[in-house]
């Protein structure tokens, strides 16, 4: 089971709170922030960092706790194995099993490359989403702090939080689709692609912004062209519906 969705959460739901404290069901039996907290702490410590090597999924325990604390800070961005192999004084190929293991145990989704081609597809670096985002500020070392709107971090959480939504509810619809993202440099992106058997393919762009104009769209507007009678779609804060040309 996934942690709770909107949909499943409806009056309950309330943006801010999925953002700093995820949606874990045992979130919701709590009241206060400070045990919020406290439970994340505890589920990550017990259950991301113990039962896994308990299991003997991951026998090797000092690079894997400072790899979750790494993946966390990198979450939704590309994946690096070199970069990150320095920091857990590891190596890449260790890096990709890591991964490999939190995708295996339902701890998060990788989003691959966008290609027409699945060799291709798989010579390029993924991107990956932990599947709470309060569980990702655990291991990151914030959930103890305040979450401030328009900061990086919040700007992370919610392109994690949209990615898992829709993941969960495409998972629960129980029909084959894929995922990818499409990147051409830096400033130039889809953040999500979803492709559902013959249909046209849906463009998501991912804005934490609570006001949206065409900048915000300029990897719809340019790389969409590409993508014929792609449904296209823009997320963000931003409570009016504006058309954006």
């Amino acid at each position: 089971m996934f942690p709770l969705t909107v949909s499943e959460l409806q009056d309950r739901f309330s943006l801010d709170n999925a953002l700093k404290y995820g949606t874990l069901p045992q979130i919701f039996e709590l009241e206060n922030d400070s045990d919020k907290a406290g439970f994340l702490k505890a589920y990550t410590e017990t259950y991301l960092k113990e039962e896994i090597i308990t299991e003997q999924i991951v026998r090797n325990l000092p690079p894997f706790r400072r790899f979750l604390d790494v993946a966390a800070q990198m979450n939704t961005e590309v994946i690096n194995y070199s970069n990150i192999a320095k920091d857990i004084l590891s190596d890449p190929k260790t890096v990709s099993g890591y991964y490999d293991i939190l995708e295996d145990t339902l701890l998060g989704i990788c989003l691959p490359a966008y290609h027409t081609s699945i060799r291709k597809q798989q010579k390029k670096a993924s991107k990956f989403y932990l599947f709470d985002t309060g569980v990702t500020r655990a291991l990151a070392g914030q959930v103890d702090y305040d979450l401030i709107p328009k900061s990086f971090e919040y700007g992370q959480l919610f392109e994690g939080f949209i990615v898992n939504e829709l993941y969960r509810r495409l998972t629960y619809m129980n029909k084959q689709f894929k995922l990818s993202y499409l990147r051409i440099q830096e400033d130039m992106e889809i953040d999500l692609i979803i492709e559902r058997g013959k249909s046209a393919p849906t463009l998501v762009e991912i804005k934490s912004a609570d006001k949206v104009d065409e900048r915000h769209a300029k990897g719809l507007l340019t790389l969409g062209r590409d993508f014929k009678s792609s449904k296209q779609y823009l997320i963000s804060n931003d409570f009016l519906i504006r058309n954006v040309p």
